[in-house]
């Protein structure tokens, strides 16, 4: 039970990645933290990249980066629509700039690009996005998981494992 008493965030969008999603879900229960589903404002159930839906505990206009240690941004085409929200952005600079853990697989760097939070970074994400992190001022690794500072990154599905130790590491500083 390393994470008791933890309360994370985890951000869902329609075309979400499953394994992206539930895998690191399940591993912070396990660990004894708080898992909070939050979606965009634009509805309460959203339906992942092969028909599993799941609903939210909260939209992104109802929480404050202080109610939460951290925050984990699922893959998938959800990053794209998740991006579009200045709550969602907002959300996630503010907790960036107060130290929470920030942890983005796959796709979900667009998040944090649109956030503004990658300049001077490295990060890794699925390689097609390479390019959209060096634009956007980072540094791209081919990495199972990258740690700098509080944000913790990984590439694919094939990383979860990496990924969700890295988080807990990172939750437990």
């Amino acid at each position: 039970m390393k994470l008791k008493g933890k309360k994370i965030a985890i951000l869902v969008e329609d075309g979400y990645d499953e394994l992206e999603f539930w895998y690191p879900k399940i591993r912070m229960l396990e660990e004894g933290a708080k898992v909070v589903v939050i979606g965009s404002p634009a509805k309460d159930t959203f339906t992942s990249k092969h028909g599993i839906t799941v609903k939210a505990d909260k939209n992104a206009a109802e929480v404050k980066a202080d109610e939460f240690d951290g925050i984990i941004i699922p893959g998938g085409y959800a990053p794209d629509r998740l991006r579009r929200y200045k709550e969602i952005l907002d959300f996630v600079r503010e907790s960036y700039e107060r130290g929470k853990t920030i942890a983005a697989i796959c796709h979900a760097c667009h998040v944090l690009i649109s956030a503004g939070i990658l300049k001077g970074k490295k990060v890794t994400a699925f390689f097609s996005i390479r390019d959209d992190i060096v634009n956007a001022g980072a540094e791209y690794l081919d990495e199972p998981v990258v740690v700098d500072g509080n944000i913790v990154t990984s590439r694919n599905p094939n990383d979860l494992p990496y990924f969700c130790k890295a988080i807990i590491e990172n939750l437990e500083k």
